[in-house]
């Protein structure tokens, strides 16, 4: 089928690349002035992935957009309102969006799909998430993935479409809980980075049992499945982003903590602030994402915060 893959960061050439190599045709888009478009037009890779000969390269959105059934997102999330901007004035007709994008939007608190649909209500929309890095999967290390709609119809089609030997889908059932759970993910890595930075790594046991617990609580309270927080979006994604020497939200973490600049921000420092937003208008705690939160952005002292944290009460905690 013709897919266009709007963004080309490591995650979007990578899919570019991966979907290219089960014999779609695909258009990898991204801005004129992207340094990691221009590197792929002169050089035909990044360095971590090569892009087949068939891939088109372009920098005309209309034109990415026009050849597509498929248009697979990755970019920033905090940059997804302005492309649905520009994607709402195009026709969208027959097409099915696909989100390869884990964060919430700062300002809101919204999740991704929710932005879609309100640029695109008639346009069916699909998450991609779950765990893996560029770097293993292009050595042909293999993981599991997650595939989650409203519609049964779409999961079934695209899965059919995606899956391969290297990357196993699964069927999701719970779109808020894998959105959520995917997206604060983000913000439990650049906490166990912050633990490697102050050479505190085997707090990371109990990091992972509590932060599962507060973003289940999150989901919950949201109308998801608290369960859903345990499964690939989420947990299963933590050695994918919590322990992994490619994890910018890790490493992000471990710098901030040491006073280095990482040179970004992560993904995980806005959805950080949209945690906060949705745990204050549905009432839940979330220990973990304040106290990430008043480290990065309150100048917070990251050794007593994070000693203050895990020394909570347990029958607090849980």
């Amino acid at each position: 089928m013709n897919i266009t893959v709007i963004g080309c960061g490591r995650w979007g050439s990578f899919i570019a690349w991966y979907l290219d190599r089960l014999n779609h045709t695909i258009t990898l888009y991204g801005h004129e002035n992207s340094s990691k478009l221009q590197a792929f037009l002169e050089q035909g890779t990044n360095g971590m992935v090569t892009l087949g000969e068939g891939i088109l390269l372009t920098s005309d959105l209309e034109k990415a957009v026009a050849f597509a059934e498929i248009l697979v997102i990755s970019i920033g999330a905090q940059g997804f309102r302005g492309l649905m901007r520009e994607l709402a004035a195009m026709d969208l007709g027959g097409k099915t969006i696909v989100l390869c994008m884990k964060g919430l939007e700062a300002d809101t608190g919204k999740r991704l799909t929710q932005i879609a649909q309100e640029y695109a209500p008639k346009v069916p929309s699909a998450i991609w998430v779950g765990p893996g890095h560029v770097q293993n999967f292009v050595r042909g290390i293999p993981n599991c993935m997650v595939i989650d709609s409203v519609s049964m119809e779409i999961k079934e089609y695209l899965v059919k479409a995606f899956s391969s030997d290297l990357i196993r889908f699964y069927y999701g059932t719970d779109l808020i809980g894998n959105e959520v759970g995917a997206a604060a993910k983000n913000v439990i890595g650049i906490a166990g980075g912050m633990l490697d930075g102050l050479n505190r790594t085997a707090l990371k046991g109990a990091l992972m049992s509590r932060g599962t617990r507060e973003i289940a609580r999150l989901i919950q309270a949201m109308g998801g499945n608290e369960i859903t927080a345990y499964g690939l979006s989420h947990l299963g994604d933590y050695e994918a982003t919590v322990f992994s020497e490619y994890s910018h939200n890790r490493k992000f973490g471990e710098l901030f903590v040491k006073g280095k600049d990482y040179g970004e921000l992560a993904e995980g420092v806005a959805t950080t602030t949209a945690l906060l937003k949705l745990g204050q208008e549905y009432n839940v705690e979330l220990p973990i994402c304040r106290a990430v939160y008043s480290v990065i952005h309150e100048g917070r002292e990251p050794k007593t915060v994070l000693s203050d944290l895990f020394l909570r009460s347990l029958k607090m905690e849980f």
